[in-house]
């Protein structure tokens, strides 16, 4: 069996598939992501809309795990989760988040900074109603974050509310629904050849995008 200290001591990878210069940037920060996007897209990137989100809790610590975006523009980047959930109250008292996408294959990441809001009621029952419906009665049956005793209790809630929802609509719980990050801070990270990266940060200055290249 491999050694797993000794792999994460020694493993080495040199980044050499492409580079991120000025000249073939964006001036917007959404048409760089959205040139990237596309590359992950057609590289077939497994879920390349799986991005982490960092938040701040009640005692000031960080705290992180992967969602999924559904949405961006120029207004900023749109994901749905469980407002009383951990993340949810973390968002309550702390209005600041960042975002993390990384993709491997393409030695690419992008880190974004920016204000969460929450969307309006209309945009979040637009998109509970795309979901598949096994999805919108676990979004009933699940109290995100807090304690469960077993797994069966989890899955006797979803069977009770499949009763309760047959042969009706499922309607959005009113716990539930869409967060927007609103940017300030965009960087584009590319890996190159002796941990030489590129990487270039996007800052949103009196409603202009200034853009400078940070040292790796």
């Amino acid at each position: 069996m491999n050694d797993p200290q000794k792999f994460i001591y020694n493993d080495r990878k040199n980044y050499s598939i492409d580079e991120l210069i000025e000249s073939v940037i964006e001036k917007n920060p959404i048409d760089q992501f959205t040139k990237w996007f596309e590359i992950a897209i057609r590289e077939n990137i497994v879920e390349p809309h799986a991005m982490n989100l960092a938040t701040i809790n009640h005692a000031g610590h960080p705290t992180s795990r992967i969602v999924l975006l559904r949405t961006y523009d120029e207004k900023g980047f749109t994901f749905y989760t469980n407002y009383t959930s951990a993340k949810g109250q973390d968002m309550l008292h702390h209005n600041y988040v960042a975002l993390n996408f990384f993709w491997h294959q393409l030695e690419k990441q992008i880190r974004i900074e920016g204000k969460i809001e929450k969307v309006d009621a209309k945009t979040s029952d637009e998109y509970f109603a795309s979901r598949p419906r096994e999805s919108q009665i676990g979004a009933w049956a699940s109290k995100q974050s807090k304690t469960l005793r077993s797994r069966e209790e989890l899955m006797d809630e979803f069977k009770k509310l499949e009763k309760q929802f047959e042969e009706k609509e499922v309607p959005r719980p009113p716990n539930w629904g869409g967060y927007l990050v609103i940017p300030t801070r965009i960087e584009f990270w590319q890996g190159r050849p002796n941990r030489l990266h590129d990487r270039i940060l996007y800052t949103l200055e009196n409603n202009n995008w200034k853009t400078e290249r940070l040292s790796p």
